[in-house]
Order: C-alpha cells, then structure tokens, then sequence
C-alpha cells in the first residue's frame, strides 16, 4: 500500500521572510548559510511534512512571553491559533499550520531561533 502524501505550501509571508534571511545573510558574506538552509527546507522540511503534517510541536504548548508577541497572538481567532505548530529545522524555527482536514501544511513564516517572535501581523492579513 502506497503512503499518503500530505501538500505542502508556502505562504506569501514565509517566502517574504525567505527574501529577508537571503538578504541579511548576503550582506553578512555568508550566502552559503541561506543554500544551506534552502537545502533542509528541500531535503528535510517539506518531507517530512509531507509524510507526517502534524510532526511540529503545537505553538500554544508554549505560549510567547513577550508583550509584543502575546498583543499579536491575541489579535488571531482561536481556532486559527489552536491549530499552529512549529518545526525546528537547525538554527530556524518554522510557523506552519494544517488544515483541518490534516491534508495541507502551510507554511507561514520562518525564523532565527534567537528572534523574538513570529509576526502574526503579516502572516493573518492577507499576506498569505
């Protein structure tokens, strides 16, 4: 029996933030980093995804402590926020959800693990 394969998207704003890691990076000299991390989104992320959508661990298991991001994270619907995980995939942390069906992973945003918080702003508004 064939495995079933889940789809995975990427959203407006995780390629948005793609562009800004590219960047940063780039003008660090350290463009290698950003094939690299192209490399585990390819070979790793979007895999392991496809087998297993639910393999991130539930966002809300450890809510932000921050103001800034507890202000942003209140602004999403309950439903929308119960159903957001996050993947560690080395030095990033990727914001992701699943439909409710658990056939499509979608993911939101990427970032470095030393960064405050993800921004819900531009991933819920459209930008998606």
């Amino acid at each position: 029996m064939a495995e079933r394969l889940h789809t995975v998207e990427l959203a407006a704003s995780f390629l948005a933030c793609l562009e800004s890691i590219e960047s940063f990076l780039s003008e660090a000299d350290a463009a290698h980093a950003y094939d690299d991390l192209l490399t585990v989104l390819r070979a790793e992320v979007i895999p392991n995804l496809r087998r297993f959508p639910n393999i991130g661990r539930r966002y809300l298991d450890q809510p932000p402590c921050s103001a800034e991001a507890l202000a942003m994270l209140a602004t999403l619907q309950p439903s929308a926020a119960d159903g957001l995980r996050v993947y560690l995939a080395d030095d990033y942390l990727i914001l992701y959800v699943v439909d409710q069906a658990g056939s499509v992973a979608t993911l939101l945003s990427i970032r470095h693990h030393r960064q405050l918080s993800f921004d819900f702003g531009k991933i819920w508004n459209g930008d998606t």
